[in-house]
Protein backbone atom coordinates (compact mmCIF):
# COMPACT_ATOMS: atom_id res chain seq x y z
CA UNK A 1 0.00 0.00 0.00
CA UNK A 2 1.08 3.41 -0.36
CA UNK A 3 -0.22 6.65 -0.20
CA UNK A 4 -3.58 5.96 -0.81
CA UNK A 5 -6.97 7.73 0.65
CA UNK A 6 -8.00 5.08 2.79
CA UNK A 7 -12.23 4.36 3.60
CA UNK A 8 -13.13 5.87 6.93
CA UNK A 9 -14.52 2.62 8.01
CA UNK A 10 -10.93 0.80 7.96
CA UNK A 11 -10.20 2.48 11.48
CA UNK A 12 -11.94 -0.40 12.64
CA UNK A 13 -9.17 -2.88 11.97
CA UNK A 14 -5.85 -0.82 11.43
CA UNK A 15 -3.89 0.89 14.16
CA UNK A 16 -4.85 4.64 13.89
CA UNK A 17 -1.84 7.35 14.15
CA UNK A 18 -3.01 11.09 14.88
CA UNK A 19 0.23 13.17 13.89
CA UNK A 20 -1.37 16.66 14.65
CA UNK A 21 -0.08 18.99 17.67
CA UNK A 22 -1.30 18.55 20.96
CA UNK A 23 -3.63 21.10 21.21
CA UNK A 24 -5.25 19.87 17.99
CA UNK A 25 -5.30 16.55 19.91
CA UNK A 26 -6.85 17.57 23.03
CA UNK A 27 -9.82 19.30 21.03
CA UNK A 28 -10.87 16.05 19.82
CA UNK A 29 -8.93 12.58 18.55
CA UNK A 30 -9.77 8.93 17.50
CA UNK A 31 -10.25 6.38 20.29
CA UNK A 32 -7.33 4.73 20.88
CA UNK A 33 -5.19 6.24 18.55
CA UNK A 34 -1.56 6.55 19.49
CA UNK A 35 -0.80 10.46 19.16
CA UNK A 36 2.66 11.39 17.68
CA UNK A 37 2.95 14.90 16.35
CA UNK A 38 4.79 15.20 12.88
CA UNK A 39 7.51 16.66 14.43
CA UNK A 40 8.63 13.92 16.56
CA UNK A 41 7.67 10.91 14.11
CA UNK A 42 11.39 10.18 12.97
CA UNK A 43 12.72 9.96 16.62
CA UNK A 44 9.25 8.27 18.07
CA UNK A 45 8.87 5.77 14.79
CA UNK A 46 9.94 2.22 16.57
CA UNK A 47 6.89 3.09 18.55
CA UNK A 48 4.77 1.79 15.49
CA UNK A 49 5.07 -1.53 13.84
CA UNK A 50 6.10 -1.70 10.30
CA UNK A 51 3.51 -5.28 9.48
CA UNK A 52 0.63 -3.41 10.97
CA UNK A 53 -1.29 -1.33 8.85
CA UNK A 54 -1.35 2.43 10.11
CA UNK A 55 -3.97 4.75 8.90
CA UNK A 56 -2.46 7.91 9.44
CA UNK A 57 -4.80 11.28 10.19
CA UNK A 58 -4.40 15.28 10.93
CA UNK A 59 -6.57 18.21 10.86
CA UNK A 60 -7.46 18.29 7.11
CA UNK A 61 -5.15 15.33 5.67
CA UNK A 62 -1.83 17.41 4.62
CA UNK A 63 0.52 16.59 7.25
CA UNK A 64 -0.85 13.11 7.36
CA UNK A 65 0.27 12.84 3.60
CA UNK A 66 3.71 13.70 4.40
CA UNK A 67 3.94 11.36 7.15
CA UNK A 68 2.22 8.46 5.37
CA UNK A 69 4.59 9.22 2.47
CA UNK A 70 8.05 8.82 5.19
CA UNK A 71 6.32 5.99 6.56
CA UNK A 72 6.34 3.88 3.40
CA UNK A 73 9.65 4.88 2.53
CA UNK A 74 10.94 3.71 6.14
CA UNK A 75 8.89 -0.06 4.96
CA UNK A 76 5.82 0.68 7.14
CA UNK A 77 2.40 -0.67 6.01
CA UNK A 78 0.42 3.04 6.17
CA UNK A 79 -2.10 4.89 4.60
CA UNK A 80 -3.48 8.30 4.76
CA UNK A 81 -7.16 9.15 5.80
CA UNK A 82 -8.08 11.74 2.98
CA UNK A 83 -9.66 14.54 4.82
CA UNK A 84 -8.53 14.20 8.23
CA UNK A 85 -10.84 14.58 11.39
CA UNK A 86 -12.96 17.07 9.12
CA UNK A 87 -13.85 13.83 6.93
CA UNK A 88 -14.13 11.93 10.00
CA UNK A 89 -16.47 14.45 12.14
CA UNK A 90 -18.22 15.07 8.87
CA UNK A 91 -19.00 11.25 8.52
CA UNK A 92 -20.32 11.91 11.97
CA UNK A 93 -17.27 9.56 13.79
CA UNK A 94 -17.03 9.58 17.16
CA UNK A 95 -14.31 11.17 18.57
CA UNK A 96 -12.88 11.69 21.98
CA UNK A 97 -11.97 15.10 23.74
Amino acid sequence: MGVDEAPIRATDEWVVLDVREPHEWAAGHIDGALHIPLGDLPGRVDELDPQTRTLVVCHVGGRSARATAWLVQQGHDAVNLHGGMDAWEDAQRPIVR
